[in-house]
C-alpha cells in the first residue's frame, strides 16, 4: 500500500503517524537539522489533530482507513508467547533445571510490585490509562525530544503498540519472515501496528494489556518478561522488587542490550534509572525526595543465571536423569507430531514438570557410586532405582559429571541408548530362568545334584568351557555350590550348573522370552539377533551374557517386587501446561506379565542371597549376606559376576523399591573390574535401598502357595563308612584325659 493510497482513503493523520514512527534516528548535524524542521511541521499537524476527542480519533484511525477487527491475529487475543519449562523433583519443590529458547515465565499482575507497574508506565507511556491505543501527542513529543536531543530518551510507541509488536515477533504460529516483518521500520508495518493496538484496546482492559506487556517485554541479558528479569538482575521475584530495582528494569526496555548493567553499560543503566525516577515524579507516583534518595543508591545487582537444559541441573548431579526425561519427552505424541515439535514444546511451552526423581535417593546413589570409583576413574558404577507398581524412576546415578566439557560425558550410562548397549549382569539373569521354570509348573523344590561341571547339548564356542565339543559350564566355587540343590539354595548360592540344567529343562527360548517380558531390551545387535533367531540354543543366557542396563535390570526386579505387574519406566509424575491444563502423560502404564504366585515364589528364593530366610526356611547360604543388616527390613536380591569378573552386579528390592548397580568399564568391556569390588557394589545398592524405604512402613513379602513350593524333602546324604575306634588314651591314673582335667580343675 503506497502513501498516496493511504491518504486518498482519508487517512492523512495515520500517514503522518506512520512517517513519524518510521523515521530513522538522525546521525549527522545536517540530517538532524532537516529532521527537526520536518518533525516540527509534522508534529504541528499531529498536535492540532490531537486536540480532537479521543473517540473521534479512534474512529478516524480504524473505520475510515483500516477497516474492522475481523483479521486481528488470534495471538493478540491469546498470545502463544514462548515460556521456559520447569523440571522439579518428585516433591514438587526442588528445582532440577529449566528448558528454554526464550527465558520467560508469565506471572499475574497481582504478583508484580505496584512500583514496577508505575515505573513502566512512567518510562514508556505516561498517558497509558487515557489513550485508546495510540497517543498522538506522545508520539510527536517523543519525536521532537529525541531529534533535538540527538538520542532516544523517549519512546514514540504506546505500551499497547509495543505489546502488539512483541506478540507478532514471537508468535510461533507465524513464519520467520512474518516475525521479522513485525519489527521492520516501514510505514506499512507501523500502520498495521497502530490499527492492531486500537483494536486490542477494545478487547482487553488496561490492566490486562499492562500485565501482558510486562510478561513479554525484553529486559536484556537474555531475560524476557518481568519474572525472568527480576531473577536475572536481582535474584528476586517481581512481587518483591524495590523502587530502585523497578526503575532500573523499566529503563531497560527501550534499549535492553545497550542499557543492561550486566552485558552493556552500567553507567547508562543508572542514568536511565534516574530518567525513570524523574518520570515517576512527573506522573505523581513518587515524590521528588523519594526519587533523590533512590538516585543516590549504588547499583546493587545480584546476577542470577537461569539454568538451561540437562547440563545445568542443580540437584545431586541429576543430568543423566534429566537426559533420560528429555529422551522420553521426545517420544510423547502429546507434545507434538514430530520430535522437533516436541523439543520446541519443551523449550517454549512453559510446562511445569514434576518428575519422579527422589532427591534423597538420588543423593545417596551418587554418594555411594563415588565411594566405589572417583569421577575421573575409567571404571564406573551406574545405579538405577525404580518404584514397583508404578515404574517411576527414583534415581539415576553414576560417578561421572554430565556435560560436554573435558572429563564429562552425555552418554546414557544408566539407561542405555545411542552407543551405550549396556553391560553383562552375570547371575542376576538366573531370575528369568527361575520364573520361566515356575511358570511352566515346576516348584521351588525342583532338585538337581549339581556337579562342578555340566556337559550340555549346546556347542562349545571359542574360549568357552569345552567338554568333547559341547559347552561345559562350571561352578565358581565347587565347595559351596556343588551337590543337591533346589531353587532356594541354587539361587542363594548362585549355582551355575543348577541353573544351566534348569534352563535346559524349561527351554532357553522361554527364558529369553521371560526376560523380554520383564523389560530387558537387547540393544547389542548380536544379542538381538540371538534372541530373535536362535533363542532356543542360547545356553549361556541364564548366566547373564547379554548386555543390559541398571535401569532395565532394576525395573525387571521391580516387576517381581510388584508381584508380577510390569510398569513401563517413567521419569514423570505430572506435567502441567502454562494455562493450567494437566497433560495426560506420565501416569503409570502397567500390566500383569506373570502370576502373583509365580512372582511370590521367585521372591521367596530371592531372600536367600541377601542373608534372610525364606517363608519355608529353605535358605542355607547367600552371596550378599550383609544386605540384611544394611537394609534392616524384608529384602531380596541377587548378585552377578560376568566371565572373568569383567563386571560385578547387585540388584535388590523391597515391596517399595528396586535398585540395581553394575560396576564396569563403559568404554572397554575387556577391562575387568575384578571380584574385589563386588562387596562395594552390594553395599552401595543396599544403602540406596535403605534411603529409599526410610520412613516408609515396613512391608513383608507374601509367601507363595504350597502348590509352587512342592515337596521340600531333600535326599539323605550318603553316610560315611564307619571307622574303627581306638580306646581312649589312658594316663598313669587309669582315667580318660578329659575326666582327669575336670578333676584337676575341681581340685584347683
Amino acid at each position: 500500500m503506497s502513501y498516496l493510497t493511504i491518504a486518498g482513503r482519508g487517512g492523512p493523520l495515520l500517514l503522518v503517524l506512520a512517517i513519524l514512527a518510521a523515521m530513522p534516528r538522525p546521525r549527522s548535524p545536517l540530517s538532524r537539522l532537516l529532521t527537526v524542521l520536518l518533525a516540527g511541521l509534522l508534529a504541528g499537524l499531529v498536535l492540532a489533530v490531537a486536540a480532537l476527542p479521543g473517540n473521534v480519533l479512534a474512529g478516524v484511525a480504524t473505520k475510515s482507513v483500516l477497516g474492522a477487527f475481523d483479521d486481528l491475529p488470534a495471538a493478540l487475543r491469546t498470545p502463544a508467547t514462548p515460556q521456559r519449562s520447569y523440571l522439579y523433583a518428585n516433591d514438587g519443590k526442588t528445582l532440577l533445571t529449566t528448558f528454554y529458547d526464550v527465558n520467560r515465565t508469565d506471572v499475574p499482575l497481582a504478583e508484580i510490585a505496584p512500583v514496577m507497574r508505575q515505573a513502566i508506565v512512567a518510562a514508556e507511556d505516561r498517558r497509558f490509562y487515557s489513550h485508546g491505543g495510540t497517543d498522538l501527542r506522545g508520539m510527536a513529543r517523543a519525536l521532537v525530544a529525541n531529534v533535538t536531543g540527538g538520542g532516544t530518551s523517549q519512546g514514540g510507541s504506546t505500551l499497547t503498540m509495543q505489546y502488539v509488536r512483541n506478540v507478532l515477533k514471537t508468535d510461533p504460529s507465524r513464519t520467520a519472515e512474518e516475525r521479522q516483518a513485525a519489527t521492520d521500520q516501514t510505514v506499512g508495518r507501523k500502520l498495521q501496528e497502530i490499527r492492531y493496538a486500537s483494536e486490542v484496546e477494545k478487547t482487553l482492559s488496561k490492566d490486562e494489556i499492562l500485565n501482558r506487556y510486562l510478561n513479554i517485554a525484553y529486559f536484556g541479558s537474555g531475560a524476557y518478561g518481568i519474572a525472568a528479569a527480576s531473577q536475572r538482575y536481582f535474584g528476586t521475584s517481581p512481587a518483591d522488587l524495590t523502587l530502585g530495582q523497578a526503575a532500573l528494569l523499566a529503563g531497560l526496555v527501550q534499549s535492553p542490550d545497550e542499557y543492561s548493567p550486566i552485558d552493556g553499560d552500567a553507567d547508562a543503566a543508572l542514568a536511565r534509572r534516574g530518567y525513570v525516577l524523574d518520570s515517576m515524579v512527573d506522573t505523581g507516583a513518587i515524590g521528588a525526595d523519594q526519587a533523590a534518595r533512590v538516585k543516590a543508591e549504588k547499583l546493587a545487582l545480584r546476577p542470577t543465571a537461569q539454568p538451561n537444559g540437562c547440563t545445568a541441573t542443580s540437584t545431586a548431579d541429576a543430568g543423566f536423569f534429566c537426559d533420560y526425561l528429555r529422551r522420553w519427552w521426545l517420544k510423547q505424541p502429546a507434545f507434538g507430531a514430530t520430535a522437533e515439535e516436541r523439543e520446541q514444546a519443551l523449550r517454549r511451552g512453559g510446562y511445569r514438570v514434576v518428575t519422579s526423581l527422589a532427591p534423597d535417593v538420588q543423593a545417596t546413589a551418587v554418594k555411594e557410586a563415588r565411594k566405589v570409583y572417583a569421577d575421573d576413574d575409567k571404571r564406573a558404577l551406574p545405579i538405577a532405582a525404580v518404584e514397583p507398581g508404578t515404574g517411576r524412576v527414583l534415581a539415576m546415578a553414576v560417578n561421572r559429571q554430565y556435560g560436554v566439557a573435558s572429563g564429562e560425558t552425555v552418554n546414557p550410562l544408566i539407561s542405555g541408548g545411542g552407543s551405550v548397549e549396556g553391560y553383562q549382569a552375570g547371575s542376576t539373569f538366573k531370575l528369568f530362568t527361575m520364573l520361566a521354570a515356575l511358570e511352566s509348573g515346576r516348584t521351588l523344590s525342583t532338585g538337581f545334584d549339581a556337579p562342578s561341571k555340566l556337559p550340555t547339548r549346546y556347542a562349545a564356542g571359542e574360549g568357552e568351557g569345552n567338554c568333547d565339543g559341547k559347552w561345559c559350564p562350571a561352578n565358581a566355587n565347587p565347595e559351596r555350590m556343588d551337590g543337591y540343590r533346589m531353587m532356594w539354595d541354587g539361587f542363594g548360592r548362585s549355582v551355575n550348573t543348577y541353573f544351566v540344567w534348569l534352563a535346559e529343562q524349561v527351554g532357553e527360548d522361554k527364558v529369553v522370552e521371560m526376560a523380554q517380558r520383564l523389560g530387558i531390551t537387547f540393544r547389542a545387535e548380536s544379542d538381538a539377533d540371538f534372541a530373535k533367531n536362535d533363542a532356543a540354543n542360547w545356553g549361556a543366557f541364564t548366566l547373564g551374557v547379554a548386555a543390559t542396563t541398571p535401569l532395565d535390570l532394576a525395573n525387571a526386579y521391580a516387576t517381581v517386587a510388584a508381584e508380577g505387574t510390569y510398569c513401563t519406566p517413567t521419569p514423570v509424575v505430572s506435567v502441567t501446561a502454562a494455562d493450567g491444563r494437566k497433560i495426560p502423560v506420565g501416569q503409570p502404564s502397567c500390566k500383569r506379565v506373570i502370576s502373583e504366585d509365580v512372582a511370590r515364589a521367585a521372591t521367596d528364593a530371592a531372600r536367600c542371597p541377601v542373608g534372610q530366610q525364606s517363608a519355608y526356611n529353605q535358605c542355607n547360604g547367600g552371596t550378599a549376606g550383609g544386605v540384611d543388616r544394611l537394609v534392616g527390613r524384608p529384602v531380596a536380591g541377587k548378585t552377578g559376576s560376568s566371565e572373568g569378573n569383567a563386571t560385578e552386579t547387585f540388584v535388590g528390592f523391597t515391596p517399595q523399591v528396586a535398585v540395581a548397580g553394575i560396576a564396569a568399564n563403559p568404554d572397554d568391556p575387556t577391562d575387568a573390574v575384578g571380584a574385589a569390588v563386588q562387596g562395594q557394589v552390594i553395599t552401595a545398592v543396599a544403602r540406596t535401598i535403605a534411603t529409599a524405604v526410610d520412613g516408609q512402613p515396613v512391608r513383608d513379602f507374601t509367601a507363595p502357595s504350597r502348590e509352587l513350593v512342592g515337596d521340600m524333602k531333600r535326599p539323605e546324604p550318603p553316610r560315611p563308612s564307619p571307622r574303627p575306634t581306638e580306646p581312649p588314651q589312658q594316663n598313669d591314673q587309669g582315667l580318660p584325659p578329659d575326666l582327669l582335667r575336670w578333676l584337676q580343675n575341681r581340685r584347683g
